[in-house]
């Protein structure tokens, strides 16, 4: 059986958010990771408009919007039935009156969410992140923790689908650790993950690449592709995976 799993950053709950549900509703994937994603109106509009019975919400913040208070965090969108869900946080825990920084991101709340579905009778454990932001994309030692967190939550689960903007570059300490644990799809391939056209220039964007998806030894992959789309300031990554 083949899957088609997609990782996004939405940017801000979604501010390109039409480009990115017809994209989505173009791709169909049966799994979404989502990052940057608010439970509000747009989060309702991706289950029902894609046709999602499955969702899972794990919120890091809770802020003030034109719109209203809402939450954001990570999102797991499944076609497929989640029967459980666990949320880890990294050094900074949920903050419900989130006042957003001018220019320094690197205190805000980020989390782990883990989500496990079943399919066809078969557990499989699909996390989903964003990591901790820095003025560049090195190694730290909160990013090489948030790292041991990580491995910590996939170590000795079977069937292993991770997705997420990592906020870590290539090459990096952090990466090569998971990557002891599960396979990397994406390595060394991609020159950025970022949607140049919505970054200032010469702003180092061109040359970081911090989204990923990673999968377990046991997962074959069968494509995978990073569109070119103008829907966020990431560009999201596609997969295709055997499963069973």
């Amino acid at each position: 059986m083949q899957i088609k799993v997609v990782s996004l950053n939405i940017w801000l709950g979604g501010m390109l958010f039409d480009s990115a549900l017809e994209f989505l509703r173009k791709e169909n994937p049966d799994i979404i990771g989502i990052q940057e994603v608010c439970n509000n109106k747009n989060f309702n509009l991706l289950k029902s408009e894609l046709g999602y019975s499955y969702a899972s919400f794990a919120p890091a913040l809770k802020e003030n919007l034109k719109e209203g208070t809402a939450e954001q965090g990570n999102a797991i969108l499944s076609k497929f039935p989640i029967i459980a869900e666990k949320t880890v946080f990294y050094d900074v825990p949920y903050d419900d009156n989130f006042i957003r920084p001018v220019a320094d991101f690197s205190r805000v709340p980020r989390n782990l969410q883990q989500a496990v579905l079943e399919i066809n009778g078969v557990k499989f454990n699909i996390f989903n992140t964003q990591g901790i932001w820095g003025f560049d994309g090195k190694d730290t030692e909160r990013r090489l923790q948030m790292a041991k967190t990580i491995i910590n939550g996939i170590k000795d689960k079977e069937n292993v689908i991770l997705t997420g903007d990592f906020n870590v570059n290539q090459g990096t300490k952090t990466i090569a650790n998971i990557g002891k644990h599960l396979k990397e799809i994406f390595k060394d391939e991609l020159v950025n993950t970022f949607n140049i056209k919505r970054k200032p220039e010469r702003s180092g964007y061109d040359k970081a690449v911090v989204d990923r998806i990673f999968v377990g030894k046991n997962i074959k992959v069968m494509e995978h592709y990073c569109p070119q789309v103008d829907i966020s300031d990431h560009l999201p990554l596609v997969c295709v995976l055997e499963i069973c």
